[in-house]
């Protein structure tokens, strides 16, 4: 099993390396196919997603499909009303079908974009920032650096369990070791970088921010396993060997993206 993911994620590092990258319609295209692969792992784990009537979930997905077709440049202005239009389908569904759907599932059903979508949209939204092919690093370097770090340190010295009921494998040990080798991380990555940003110097800041990512990638972590655990699920699929399905890897980028997206805005 360990050689198993050890190899999955190198893999995974490498096909981030080259979508991210290359950027434009790569990172595009990448972004829109494990959204929905996302989305469907949602909906399937919530009981949205039924072969026998599929048709709620089919328009999740094509919200998520016209969500990313406003991603195009210049139609990024349109992406609140266009959620806003997903939304309206889903409540004409809902009215048209009544009473074959409740209406938590047409919430469901919407939060599946947001969550999975839309968060995972903000990866793109970094990327083509100001000194975005740099800034949009830290987004992994706060999840999967975190997530590296709090591993080796709770495998080494934890003791104390942070969410017994949630993840009973988490130790307080390995979350303080995830934040401050995320902080680490961050701060050896900004002077790696300086040269080629805009802002030079800024060890402390990137080192600060990664700590706080770290913090926010935990919660997206527990948020996904509180779902699951919700749903008697131990992952939400098999597609990525010894990881899981694509909210089981990508759990904590999904909240993460957005606060460093946040603090890109907020850099101007």
């Amino acid at each position: 099993m360990f050689v198993t993911r050890l190899v999955s994620g190198i893999v995974l590092v490498a096909a981030a390396l080259v979508t991210i990258i290359s950027g434009g319609a790569v990172l595009w295209t990448t972004l829109l196919v494990l959204s929905l692969i996302g989305v469907f792992e949602l909906y399937r784990a919530m009981g949205i997603w039924k072969k026998e009537d599929p048709l709620l979930s089919l328009v999740g997905f094509a919200g998520v499909v016209f969500y990313y077709l406003l991603l195009i440049p210049g139609e990024e202005a349109y992406t609140m009303p266009g959620l806003i239009l997903t939304l309206i389908a889903l409540m004409t569904l809902y009215v048209y079908r009544y009473p074959r759907y409740q209406a938590g599932q047409i919430a469901e059903a919407f939060f599946g974009v947001v969550y999975v979508a839309v968060m995972l949209s903000c990866i793109y939204f970094t990327r083509n920032a100001e000194d975005g092919a740099f800034r949009v690093w830290l987004i992994f370097l706060c999840s999967w650096g975190c997530d590296t770090c709090a591993y080796c340190v709770g495998m080494l010295i934890g003791k104390h369990k942070m969410s017994p009921k949630l993840s009973p494998k988490k130790s307080v040990e390995g979350a303080v070791g995830g934040v401050v080798g995320a902080a680490v991380l961050g701060a050896v990555y900004a002077a790696a970088a300086g040269p080629y940003l805009s802002d030079e110097g800024q060890i402390v800041v990137y080192g600060g921010i990664c700590a706080v990512g770290a913090v926010i990638s935990m919660i997206g972590d527990l948020a996904a396993s509180a779902i699951k655990r919700n749903h008697n699920l131990k992952d939400y699929g098999k597609l990525i060997p010894g990881h899981g399905g694509v909210l089981d890897r990508f759990d904590s980028v999904i909240f993460t993206a957005p606060v460093i997206y946040l603090l890109v805005l907020i850099w101007g």
